[in-house]
């Protein structure tokens, strides 16, 4: 049980973060997936990987020993996040063990005994356990000794915690190498050929001066392109891969927030005038306002210009108060605010503070050692006594800097010592000789009380809103065309939300809103639903719009956007037949530009590398690259207009080295790194319908 508690103790919320982003397992045992596919249908299923149903049951079971495997690491239950990612790493580890790890394993990767020996106590120790805090000695580096006496002490846990948590750790490492393994043998697949290198190099290395004209399309509509259906059909058959899309919802709703009334903020005003006449007298203002205030003591010390972050009154009150100086009530919008002066002070905003830990018995030797640190050397007592062995400090004992917001707690003292202070404190980690060595300048600053007094919905109030609702509600009679006749006759408005996931958590700036997805995936279209209530504070009435099923968009949807595309096309053809004719004769860039009635613009150091040039046309920086130098270049159908140019100048540089080139390369080994998965989830056929239960 001790070493359970270490593991607890040192992975803290580390867990949740391994959860999130390992590789992680959990064994079905075959059979028992098999029983369970013939106990369920489909209807209980909540998704789909290659071909196979993922049953409520058994995904819920792995939901379940993450679960347990954070409870054990953190010794407490979660809480509603941590279950959202909890839930998400279940799902993403069904993704693993049957697209992933299958694919991996596909292309010849495996890992032997010897290997996994080598990865978790020989030379080779995995990243699993070198991030792991549970395996990391008093200094912080990796301890193979903490390793074996997690191993060792497997046998003894009657409880088979220790047992859970090293085969969780260890099929973490399994999957881990074997998917590294497979990542370095695409990346090793992908070189640049030394022909490749040098095309790179001269490309990006060839600099352009450039004089061009551009004529811009513009937005009028031309009546006399005409795209035809066929066309729109043809562009739609051929480029059907550019118009798929995930399964989502179009609603339309109304939202009533429910507010304070007028009678409620007037409460809320006769509450704050009784306790402001308690709050001008009361000597211990911090159990008063725990007591009174929506709103609990904060010890900060404001300088001047942070009160009006809060409330421009509040600033100006600071302006001039002293200690014990009151600001009567004032109104911010639903809230009332009172404010007393506690404290005013000169104060440092940051000081640079080293400390000497010392715990355990240790913490006796903190006078004698005082007397010490104040003559001696502190950073080498520091690193003979301190407990605290950060390795990432320039010298022994470094703390840093720290502000009011950027604090240990228990030592808010060190603001109030002067440079070259050193005094002992205590904190819940031990007892720590500080040393002041460094501050900036001292600034008045101020602490203030604040009285906060917030109006808050009566049930009448909350019920008058609900009633609101409800009558909209009803009139829709369950029909989204009434819904929008109802909310219009009493004058409400309604909204529309597009392309909402089946599984989405938020709706426009409403946060917890899975009740109206989970809705909207229930029902048909044109349909209304009942309210539906959100964080005790909206009321919805909500109808589907329209579904847009996975797959291909539906032409009927889709032809709209690719007939303007089409047209736009066809504007640019037409546009430099045009411009063509209109410019013939003309033999320089400047004689296009009269003739087009236009000037004549330049642009320096265009090239492939360039920042500059990613602003520009990328037709017309493709053209640039191919084009003659002193020879008037044109018509280039650009995505924003029709371009003629003349290349003035051409400069070689050094700018772009072999070290960029490879950089390049890298990066684009990173961008097929990502999308690897994203093609082995497409071929699999994953479907995620987790929505339908959590």
């Amino acid at each position: 049980m001790a070493l359970l508690e270490k593991i607890r103790v040192k992975m803290g919320a580390f867990i949740t973060v391994l959860i999130a982003v390992a590789l992680l397992s959990f064994v079905i045992d075959p059979s028992t997936l098999q029983s369970a596919m013939s106990m369920f249908s489909s209807k209980y299923d909540v998704g789909e990987i290659a071909g196979e149903g993922i049953s409520y049951q058994d995904y819920q079971q792995k939901v379940d020993y993450f679960s347990q495997v954070y409870q054990m690491t953190n010794g407490s239950s979660s809480d509603e996040r941590t279950q959202d990612l909890i839930n998400n790493t279940a799902w993403q580890n069904e993704i693993t063990e049957r697209v992933l790890i299958p694919a991996v394993e596909a292309a010849g990767v495996t890992l032997g005994e010897e290997e996994l020996y080598d990865l978790t106590q020989g030379a080779n120790i995995s990243p699993v356990l070198l991030q792991d805090p549970s395996f990391a000695d008093e200094n912080g580096q990796f301890s193979r000794e903490r390793v074996a006496q997690l191993v060792q002490a497997i046998g003894q846990d009657q409880s088979g915690q220790l047992a859970m948590y090293w085969n969780f750790i260890e099929d973490n490492i399994v999957k881990s190498q074997k998917v590294s393994k497979y990542l370095s043998l695409l990346e090793q697949s992908m070189f640049m050929s030394p022909v490749e290198l040098n095309r790179a190099i001269a490309e990006n290395n060839t600099s352009y001066n450039v004089d061009f004209v551009v004529k811009p399309y513009g937005f009028s509509v031309d009546s006399s392109i005409v795209v035809s259906d066929s066309e729109v059909k043809e562009y739609y058959e051929k480029n059907r891969n550019s118009f798929k899309q995930v399964e989502s919802r179009d609603l339309e709703y109304v939202v009533f927030e429910v507010v304070p009334s007028a009678e409620d903020i007037e409460l809320a005003q006769q509450d704050m005038e009784k306790l402001y006449n308690e709050f001008v007298t009361e000597s211990n203002v911090k159990n008063f306002l725990a007591r009174n205030s929506d709103k609990p003591f904060n010890p900060y010390f404001y300088k001047e210009g942070d009160l009006k972050t809060i409330a421009v009154e509040l600033e100006d009150f600071a302006a001039k108060a002293k200690v014990g100086d009151v600001l009567p009530p004032f109104q911010q919008e639903n809230t009332f605010i009172a404010a007393k002066v506690v404290d005013i002070k000169q104060m440092p905003d940051s000081v640079f503070v080293k400390h000497i830990l010392l715990q355990g018995e240790n913490e006796a030797k903190a006078d004698s050692l005082l007397a010490v640190a104040k003559k001696g050397n502190f950073a080498q007592l520091a690193e003979q006594y301190s407990a605290d062995k950060n390795p990432n400090v320039a010298e022994a004992g470094d703390l840093g800097w720290m502000t009011q917001q950027y604090m240990i707690p228990g030592m808010e003292s060190v603001l109030d010592a002067k440079k070259g202070d050193v005094f002992t404190l205590k904190t819940t980690y031990g007892t720590h000789i500080v040393k002041v060595t460094d501050s900036t300048k001292p600034v008045k600053k101020m602490q203030v009380a604040i009285l906060v007094k917030e109006a808050v919905a009566s049930k009448t109030t909350y019920s008058d809103y609900y009633a609101k609702a409800n009558d909209i509600a009803t009139r829709s009679e369950g029909s989204l065309e009434k819904m929008n006749a109802a909310a219009k006759e009493m004058g409400v408005s309604v909204y529309p939300a597009l392309r909402v996931l089946p599984g989405a958590r938020t709706l426009a700036n409403y946060e917890h809103t899975r009740e109206i997805s989970r809705w909207a995936n229930e029902n048909e279209v044109g349909t209304v639903s009942p309210i539906i209530t959100v964080d005790n504070k909206y009321f919805f009435v909500v109808g589907l719009k329209a579904v847009h099923p996975e797959g291909y968009a539906p032409y009927a949807e889709i032809a709209p956007t690719i007939k303007s595309y089409l047209m736009m096309q066809k504007k640019g053809e037409k546009v430099a037949a045009e411009t063509k004719a209109q410019i013939e004769g003309a033999t320089t860039i400047e004689g296009v530009a009269e003739k087009l009635g236009t000037t004549v613009s330049s642009q320096s150091g265009i090239a492939f590398s360039s920042l500059t040039s990613q602003q520009l046309d990328p037709k017309f920086i493709g053209a640039i690259a191919g084009a003659e130098e002193n020879t008037l270049t044109g018509p280039v159908v650009g995505e924003i207009g029709v371009y003629y140019f003349t290349i003035k100048g051409k400069e070689t540089g050094a700018f772009y080295t072999e070290d960029d080139a490879k950089e390049r390369n890298r990066q684009i080994f990173t961008a097929v790194e990502n999308v690897v998965p994203v093609i082995l989830l497409e071929n699999a056929g994953v479907k995620d319908q987790r929505y339908k239960f959590f």
